[in-house]
């Protein structure tokens, strides 16, 4: 049995990982933190847990408690402060915030804002894509886990660029439900301002596109330019990212059919589909993918819940990966459907 530690354990990917991990058979939860709620039980805040997690809260993991992997769901900026500790105490962590996903160290400061504190881990940590960088994951000591909108995006991407075919820029049109913004009420998400809209919001500064970027170039081998707009939708849980993009040359159904099949068909948690539905996804770690060629152009959709397969999910599978268990073990549960 592996002890388990969540940092920041009252926003939504907090509780999520706790959800998830109540139900996992090998691993339990050893500590969750919260510096305001510390004392309190998990459940009076997190009342779907009642009776899985009866923990208290902590200001911190104590000294007393032995855990072998941490996840980190705190605000960017803190856990570059955190993780370094745990990584001289030999403990495994897994960063739920950006703070680790962009090896260019200028390049995180210039789209967050500021300094970035621990510049070696950063060198060193493994970005947390299952699909394309398992041998590393199982490998790694820190993991980056990737954004909501970045996973969605990635997923339907890389097979075509990493089969040399596209050309050219990327336009992404991603739209997300209101718990990827996070607890924090404001008015964007008052249900009067979102509740019967689609709202477009920080376009060309949103944190995912550089990740896109980056990480799409990893897998294709050349630099790649990716105009991603984000959308507010007024439902719970879900991302749809539909990509756009040109071939250099003309590419029918069949082989690009044939490109998703030869990446996914392996995958249990993407499914390789006609037609995607975030109805089929919520609530679970699967993810689906759906592509139309049409001649020189085509377009590609990625469809998943952006707190389990484009957050907590995501992260119990890296963990399994980290630490010698079934990949798919606490994870193996079907969308809702409905």
């Amino acid at each position: 049995m592996k002890n388990i530690g969540i940092i920041g354990g009252t926003g939504y990917t907090g509780g999520e990982l706790a959800r998830i991990l109540s139900m996992h058979q090998n691993v339990n939860i050893a500590a969750m933190t919260s510096r305001q709620n510390a004392g309190l039980r998990v459940s009076s805040l997190q009342p779907n847990l009642k009776g899985y997690t009866d923990i208290e809260f902590t200001e911190s993991i104590p000294d007393s408690v032995d855990v072998d992997l941490v996840f980190v769901a705190t605000p960017h900026g803190a856990a570059m402060k955190l993780i370094p500790g745990f990584m001289e105490r030999g403990i495994k962590a897994i960063d739920l915030s950006g703070d680790y996903r962009l090896h260019d160290i200028l390049l995180y400061e210039k789209w967050y804002g500021h300094e970035h504190t621990d510049p070696e881990n950063l060198e060193n940590a493994v970005y947390g894509l299952p699909e394309f960088y398992r041998d590393s994951i199982k490998k790694a000591d820190l993991v980056a886990n990737p954004g909501c909108y970045a996973t969605s995006a990635i997923l339907p991407l890389a097979p075509l660029v990493r089969s040399g075919l596209t050309e050219g820029p990327i336009f992404i049109d991603g739209k997300s439900g209101t718990s990827g913004a996070g607890m924090n009420p404001s008015q964007r998400l008052h249900h009067p301002t979102c509740g019967e809209s689609v709202i477009p919001y920080s376009v060309g500064l949103h944190r995912h596109t550089p990740e896109i970027e980056t990480v799409v170039g990893d897998i294709s081998g050349k630099d790649t330019s990716v105009l991603f707009v984000p959308h507010l939708v007024p439902i719970i849980r879900g991302i749809i990212s539909t990509c756009y993009f040109r071939f250099a040359e003309e590419v029918g159904q069949e082989k690009l059919d044939a490109l998703y099949s030869k990446a996914y068909d392996s995958e249990f948690f993407v499914d390789y589909v006609k037609e995607p539905s975030i109805r089929a996804v919520v609530a679970s770690n699967h993810a689906q993918v759906a592509s139309h060629a049409d001649g020189v152009s085509a377009v590609a959709f990625g469809v998943l819940d952006n707190l389990v397969k484009g957050a907590s999910g995501q992260a119990v599978q890296c963990m399994n990966l980290m630490l010698g268990l079934e990949e798919t073990e606490g994870l193996k549960a079907p969308g809702l459907g409905v």
